[in-house]
């Protein structure tokens, strides 16, 4: 073959390399960018038939989408049944508060077969009972209060009860509640029959000053009317409520004595029932009683006595009467009692004691002794009985030895 044709193919040859290896560097490049992953702060977009697609997501077919299942979060509030009438066939969902005012007619629907109203106390006297009117339908029941007033602010609610075999019970875990105030200018608190009213102050549990206002945006002070003075309320020892009133969490003695409240909006003031505070130191639970006869077993004639002891918390009183069968004769009793404080389980308490007398003891005397103990939380009885022999009681045998 000549020289100048092999060195021409050679040429050729190699030109024809080249041009393969620059067609394969293109491609490698796009290789890279496709395989890149975009940043997850700047998503990245394709174009598919002239829309916008995000990379990576499937686009199913319609026949083949899934719509995912709505699953309620844990603690989410039932859904209500309580709507309010706003217009002829205009129905609203019911807020927690609610505010009207005084004159306007409310109407009430709750959702349900069989349906139970709560609604202020106020509304059950025979003199209302004109303007509130409660109808049960099918599917639903409505209350209605005509011609509203300051006095019908409180809490309404409603809830179903289910009825199987004879049985009903209430469902009340599907309660749905509002608290309306009904707003009136002349009423700034909800009105009362008493000028004054008595509370107990009671040590065991918290005491609420009811000086319920109509009208939410009142501002409420409370006040001491001997001394005059204005009572601190820190939200700790007292603390105040819109739909209630004040709370004194920890009654003391310095608590006790006549108080009231005023509230003030836009300018006009009022002040409320007043309330006389009486401290009592409330006991924790009933008596405890224990009962004992000096003598089980007697001869008539003789004397011999019952003896009905309480241990219990100091300053207490603790009441004591007795029931025995001498009383249907006209037998007095004869008692002595006394209160000490005495070391007892570890700690000081109050020793409170009851002895009954009975003196030349006779057969009617023979039979049960009771004594009933009583404090502010209740009473509790205790009884013995005593054997009154009319005849000489046999001596005992000795025991041999």
């Amino acid at each position: 073959m000549n020289f100048k044709v092999l060195t021409v193919l050679s040429g050729c040859f190699l030109i024809f390399v080249l041009a393969e290896c620059q067609k394969e560097k293109p491609t490698k490049i796009t290789e890279k960018r496709v395989m890149k992953e975009p940043k997850a702060s700047e998503p990245k977009f394709s174009t598919m038939a002239g829309k916008k697609v995000k990379q990576g997501a499937t686009k199913l077919p319609k026949k083949g989408r899934v719509k995912p299942s709505v699953v309620p979060r844990q603690g989410q509030q039932p859904i209500s049944i309580l709507t309010r009438a706003v217009a002829k066939g205009q129905f609203q969902k019911v807020p927690n508060t609610l505010v009207l005012t005084a004159g306007e007619t409310l109407d009430l629907r709750c959702k349900g077969k069989a349906i139970k109203w709560r609604y202020p106390p106020y509304l059950e006297d025979d003199d209302v009972e004109r303007r509130l009117r409660i109808k049960h339908f099918e599917r639903h029941s409505q209350l209605i209060v005509l011609n509203s007033a300051a006095a019908d602010t409180g809490q309404y609610s409603c809830w179903s009860f289910h009825c199987q075999d004879s049985e009903c019970r209430d469902g009340e875990d599907k309660l749905s509640e509002t608290f309306i105030f009904f707003t009136d200018p002349q009423e700034l608190f909800v009105p009362t029959e008493d000028y004054y009213e008595v509370i107990q102050l009671r040590t065991n549990h918290p005491t609420l000053l009811p000086c319920q206002v109509t009208n939410p945006l009142a501002k409420v002070t409370l006040h001491r009317e001997f001394p005059p003075e204005k009572v601190i309320v820190d939200g700790i020892d007292i603390s105040y409520d819109v739909k209630r009133g004040f709370m004194i969490h920890r009654p003391r003695p310095s608590h006790a004595g006549s108080l009231f409240c005023m509230a003030s909006v836009d300018g006009v003031r009022q002040i409320s029932t007043k309330y006389m505070l009486i401290y009592v130191n409330y006991p924790s639970s009933v008596p405890k009683p224990v009962i004992r006869a000096s003598v089980a077993t007697l001869q008539a004639g003789d004397n011999f006595n019952v003896t009905c002891t309480v241990f219990g918390e100091p300053e207490i009183a603790v009441d004591f009467s007795w029931e025995y069968l001498g009383q249907q004769i006209g037998r007095p009793p004869y008692v002595r009692e006394r209160t000490d404080l005495v070391r007892h389980g570890g700690q000081v308490q109050q020793e409170s004691e009851s002895i009954l007398y009975i003196d030349e003891a006779r057969a009617v005397d023979d039979g049960l002794y009771s004594c009933i103990a009583e404090n502010l939380q209740g009473s509790t009885t205790v009884s013995t009985r005593v054997h009154v022999f009319s005849g000489t009681l046999a001596p005992k045998k000795a025991k041999a030895r």
